[in-house]
Order: C-alpha cells, then sequence, then structure tokens
C-alpha cells in the first residue's frame, strides 16, 4: 500500500504543476504567495505587458520571490506576439520562415527573439508551433505553421527549437500530436481529426521527432480528438496519445504542458479540475491555465482538485510528484542559462530581412510605384482568438511613413468591395486581405474592386492559396509588423 506524502508536499506538488496567469502589469499579492507555497511557473500574456522595461520589472518582481521561477509567455513571433502586442512583430512568423526555407535563417531568427525575451527575464516560450498546415481552411493555424510539407515543417522546427534554446529559453513545441488538419477552433470547441493512424505519423508526427530530437524542453499537448490514436479522450487527456506515443514511441523525456485547460474543447465537457486532474494522470506535467481565468480562486480549485485527487485514489501520488519534479528540472536548467545571461550579440534588422525575402510579388515587371498616397482597403475578417483582437496589422502605417497622406479604412461583410470603392473616390486603392481562400465574402470584395478599378494592389497576409490577381499581388506569409514594411516597400519601389 502507498503512503501519501505529507500535506505540505502534496500541496506544494500540487501547486508546482500549474502555470497560471493573472491580470495586470504587476505582480498581484496572491500571486507572490501562492510563489512561497510551491507555485513553480507563472504564464504571462499581452495583458501583462506593455515594454521591454516593465516586463523586466514584473520579472524581477517574481524572481524576487522565487528565483528560479518558471516564466512562460506564447511569442511565436509574426502574427502571435505578446512581446510587441500593441504594434505588431519585429519578426515573421513560421510561414514567412517556411516560404524562405534557409534553416539557418530560422535558427537566427529564433535566437533573436530568444535574446530578447531572455533580456526581459522571460525563460519558457511556447513556441514553435510544428503544426503540419495540412487544411488550408484551417481556422486557428494557418500562418503560424511552417508550411504544409512535413519535411520542411519538421527542419525548421528543428532550427527554432535550437535557436530559442541558445539564447537560454526553453522551447514548448506545439500542438502535439498536430493541429493543422482540423477546422474547428480549440478555442471553441473540440476538433476531430479522422486520419489513418500511419498518415498522422507520417505526417504530423514528423515535426514533433525533429523536435525531440533537437532536444526541446517541453511540448505542449492539444485539445483534439484523434479516434486513430484514442477514439475516447482528447489529446491532452489521453495517456495512450502523451504517454504511449509522445514519451514512448517518440522517447521524450522532457517537460510536457497542456494547452489552456479554460478552452472549450476541454473545458466545456469534463471542466477544469477534472480535466487537470486527467492531463496529469494522463502524463502532462504541467496545466496551463490563465488565459480566461486569471485569478488565486482558479489556482486554489485546481491545486485543492489534484490534491483530493490524490487522496481518493484517482491520481497516483507517484505520477503527481513525477509531474511537479519535471517542473522544477527545467526550472533548474533556465536557472542555469540565466546565469550564464543572453547572447550578447544581437542582430536586430534580422526580422526585416527576413520579411523582405518571404515576398511573393506577382506583376511586378509591369507595375509602376506608387508616388502618390493611396487609400488602403483592410478587408478585415474576425480575428483569430490566439492572435487576438489587439496587434495592430497591415500595410497602411508604412505606407503612411513612405507616401504621407495615405489613407485607410476596414470593410467587412457583403458590401465591403462597395464601401471601399466609396471610401477611396479617385485614389489608388491597396487592397489588404487575411486568407482569401477562407472568406467567400473577402473574394467577393475583390472582385468588386477589380472590376472597378483593375489597377488595385492587393496584398495578402494570410496563407496565399487564392490565384494572385490585381496590378500587383503580394503574398507577405504573415501579418508581423515587419511583413507589412516590406510589403509597403515593394509597393513604394524603396
Amino acid at each position: 500500500m502507498t503512503t501519501l506524502a505529507g500535506t505540505d508536499t502534496l500541496t506544494r506538488d500540487a501547486l508546482t504543476v500549474l502555470q497560471p496567469g493573472f491580470t495586470g502589469t504587476t505582480a498581484p499579492d496572491w500571486l507572490l504567495r501562492r510563489l512561497g507555497e510551491g507555485l513553480a511557473s507563472v504564464g504571462l500574456f499581452g495583458r501583462n505587458i506593455t515594454s521591454p522595461g516593465q516586463l523586466a520589472a514584473l520579472t524581477a518582481q517574481l524572481r524576487a520571490e522565487r528565483d528560479d521561477v518558471l516564466v512562460a509567455v506564447d511569442e511565436e513571433g509574426g502574427d502571435v506576439t505578446r512581446l510587441e502586442v500593441h504594434t505588431g512583430s519585429s519578426y515573421p512568423g513560421n510561414h514567412a520562415l517556411g516560404a524562405v526555407d534557409d534553416v539557418e535563417l530560422t535558427r537566427k531568427v529564433a535566437r533573436e527573439l530568444g535574446r530578447r525575451l531572455a533580456a526581459c527575464g522571460v525563460n519558457l516560450d511556447w513556441a514553435p508551433s510544428a503544426d503540419v498546415n495540412s487544411d488550408p481552411a484551417n481556422p486557428v493555424i494557418g500562418v503560424r505553421s511552417f508550411g504544409a510539407d512535413p519535411a520542411l515543417v519538421a527542419r525548421h522546427t528543428a532550427a527554432y527549437v535550437t535557436g530559442l534554446q541558445s539564447a537560454g529559453v526553453a522551447a514548448c513545441t506545439k500542438h502535439f500530436p498536430g493541429h493543422g488538419d482540423t477546422a474547428v477552433d480549440s478555442h471553441l470547441a473540440l476538433p476531430r481529426i479522422d486520419v489513418p493512424a500511419p498518415v498522422l505519423r507520417e505526417r504530423e508526427l514528423a515535426p514533433f521527432r525533429a523536435a525531440v530530437a533537437a532536444g526541446t524542453k517541453a511540448v505542449m499537448s492539444a485539445h483534439i480528438l484523434v479516434p486513430a490514436l484514442d477514439p475516447d479522450r482528447p489529446a491532452t487527456l489521453s495517456r495512450t496519445v502523451l504517454t504511449d506515443l509522445l514519451r514512448g514511441e517518440l522517447g521524450y523525456d522532457g517537460l510536457i504542458v497542456t494547452d489552456g485547460m479554460e478552452m472549450r474543447a476541454v473545458a466545456a465537457t469534463y471542466g477544469i479540475e477534472r480535466g487537470s486532474m486527467l492531463a496529469i494522470a494522463a502524463g502532462a506535467d504541467a496545466i496551463c491555465v490563465g488565459g480566461g481565468l486569471a485569478d488565486d480562486d482558479t489556482v486554489r480549485r485546481l491545486r485543492d482538485a489534484l490534491v483530493a485527487a490524490v487522496r481518493s485514489g484517482d491520481l497516483p501520488e507517484e505520477r503527481l510528484a513525477d509531474a511537479a519534479e519535471r517542473v522544477r528540472a527545467l526550472a533548474r536548467w533556465t536557472a542555469r542559462a540565466r546565469r550564464t545571461g543572453p547572447p550578447a550579440a544581437a542582430d536586430s534588422g534580422i526580422g526585416l530581412r527576413a520579411a523582405r525575402r518571404a515576398l511573393r510579388v506577382t506583376g511586378a515587371d509591369a507595375f509602376t510605384p506608387l508616388t502618390a498616397p493611396p487609400y488602403v482597403a483592410v478587408l478585415t475578417p474576425v480575428a483569430n482568438i490566439a492572435v487576438g483582437t489587439e496587434t495592430p496589422w497591415g500595410v497602411a502605417a508604412e505606407l503612411a511613413r513612405l507616401l504621407p497622406g495615405t489613407e485607410t479604412g476596414s470593410f467587412t461583410g457583403d458590401d465591403a468591395g462597395a464601401a471601399a470603392l466609396r471610401a477611396a473616390g479617385e485614389r489608388r486603392i491597396v487592397a489588404v486581405v487575411r486568407d482569401e481562400h477562407r472568406h467567400p465574402w473577402m473574394a467577393a470584395a475583390l472582385d468588386t474592386l477589380l472590376a472597378a478599378r483593375p489597377d488595385t494592389v492587393v496584398v495578402e497576409m494570410g496563407v496565399p492559396q487564392a490565384p494572385p490577381r490585381g496590378a500587383l499581388h503580394i503574398a507577405t506569409h504573415g501579418a508581423a509588423r515587419v511583413c507589412g514594411r516590406a510589403a509597403a516597400e515593394a509597393i513604394a519601389g524603396v
């Protein structure tokens, strides 16, 4: 018969496996108290960050309470940025890097991004996305993926992991076993991937094998149901997926982190308390929560649920202790890396250079660069939840810098094309789209614009699946600020 650990040890282990968030730009008292009680990780979001200096002060505040605390952030670069949530990222995202297909460039971009994170005191990045964009209509991955070719995604995932960790920041490769062939956003419901196991192993798992070989310190699970692997439970809650496949078949021995437990794919069916217990029992080591639920009550509820599960026999004590030790092991690695310090050699311009290389331009031979300020018509889709609505995107700001007097407007819905024509007047139109192939209204709006104004310039800042059209068509492969700048330079002939 197993003897349970003392209450204090059990409670500390339950706190150790949590990665909660909070609101505000300084750490609340409850969070500092929990760090003293055993909490080992904190997750930061865009709402917690206003500047590099503020972020450094915040992480210093956390480390004053616990020196080896894991400070995690969802910083993919490209469309998903927390460091530059209010301005747009200085680094192109995965799809742009995959379009260039220079693994050394990917490694250097990831290293520079890691250097910036480390300089601000962040030591765990919930990145890179290793998902193969198997379904181009995927509503949640898209430009967050390096591409649709498993071999390409695998080599760039490995390069990204290597570059990020060379800066002393642990990579968290996601979303295992692969979120790219889904038609549903797991923030909203439970996606289902109906592919045979051999296809899954050859396609979706290839980048994760590469990440494991590259030494990724963490892997994030996906809230997706894959019947070929487990017909009953989503990957985050499946022992078959996390323990038998990831640990056993792929030989992974690092930290397994769940995707956000308040996402409806899990929370709506299992609830966050039971879901967290099932995730740890299945083989996960850290429970990510805080994107939506970001308070002390959430931490207390999850801590108490894990303790109660051990006492009732639903969760083996040894499994919770093992999970907590994996968290502490990663904390020790990051603490050693922090003592070494971030890389000294900075390459602040690499993001823009990469964005320029990622451009794919059609019609340039017959195009005369703009010299007069245009009207930028942004055909705006509903924002991806992972991206958020607060991060600016487009080319208008950069065109206004190059061509003062540039005006812009945002349009959506069935009347978008006609409304944009009315707003533009006689000005030359630059139409900016994001995943035209996924939005019939957007394609119709472009039809209207191009029928009336064939000289319209089209900038696609999502996945370029629709055929190029317009007097000049520019595919940026992402909507980072540097992607917008690179496109503006092409339009203005700079």
